[in-house]
């Protein structure tokens, strides 16, 4: 982990949690009065049901929120959809764009997903954009193109003049409890961070690069030791305030 980019844990709490389950953000408030401060950015997206709750709830804690998708129109006859300026109006500070779960359940395109960032960017969020390979791109060798391919047309040209985050999530890693090795994660890291450089100047240098992908407290401490790895985008293990502290420590 580059120590000059300060890292970010963000839990994305999918389809789970009702309103008992913001007991685990109390909850985790408690374990973050504990002993020396983390030395990382905190962020939970949880479903947007609880969005606004959270917020309060998290006020003064440390931890931001954020929402898991959002329309990629400010406002409109779109029934079912939520802008990013409703994210934004309910405390959001960070979006989820992209993530592979809307890429395959919904068919949402790069082009969708750079648009969708470019919303969060006029609402004045901060993008999670989500990249990554399936189980079969990378046995054929693909990966790096794959995601190199994502990466170049996820991102909106408006991104050079805004805040945004990239997340690496192979999508085979999802809450399968499988793993890239270190050296995978090192050599994906690396070649986004190399793109990023390549399209962004300096600013390329200091984006934060999320690893994602059945992160747990197991194998949080070498996963987040990696170069180019600035943070992690946690699933499953973000719904329990203890399992998700333990993953803040690591970093």
């Amino acid at each position: 982990m580059a120590f000059d980019i300060v890292p970010l844990i963000a839990g994305n709490w999918k389809m789970n949690g009702l309103r008992a389950s913001l007991d685990e953000v109390t909850r985790l408030k408690d374990l973050l009065k504990t002993g020396a401060a983390s030395y990382c950015s905190i962020a939970i997206c949880p479903p947007a049901t609880l969005l606004a709750a959270m917020s309060t709830q998290a006020a003064g804690s440390g931890i931001a929120v954020g929402g898991q998708d959002c329309h990629q129109a400010a406002s409109g006859a779109h029934t079912g959809d939520i802008s990013a300026a409703m994210l934004a109006d309910a405390g959001a500070r960070y979006v989820i764009v992209g993530h592979s779960e809307r890429r395959a359940d919904h068919g949402e395109t790069d082009a969708l997903v750079s648009a969708k960032a470019s919303a969060a960017i006029e609402a004045g969020l901060i993008p999670i954009i989500c990249v990554g390979e399936s189980e079969a791109e990378r046995k054929a060798g693909l990966a790096a193109k794959i995601v190199g391919g994502q990466l170049a047309a996820s991102i909106p040209d408006a991104a050079a003049d805004a805040d945004f985050v990239v997340a690496y999530e192979p999508v085979w890693a999802i809450g399968t409890g499988l793993t890239p090795t270190s050296a995978e994660i090192t050599a994906m890291h690396d070649n986004l961070r190399a793109q990023l450089a390549a399209r962004f100047g300096k600013k390329g240098a200091t984006i934060q690069l999320l690893y994602g992908g059945s992160l747990k407290p197991g194998n949080a401490r070498e996963i987040l030791a990696i170069e180019n790895v600035n943070g992690g985008l946690v699933g499953g293990a973000s719904l329990l305030a203890n399992d998700f502290f333990a993953i803040i420590s690591a970093a």
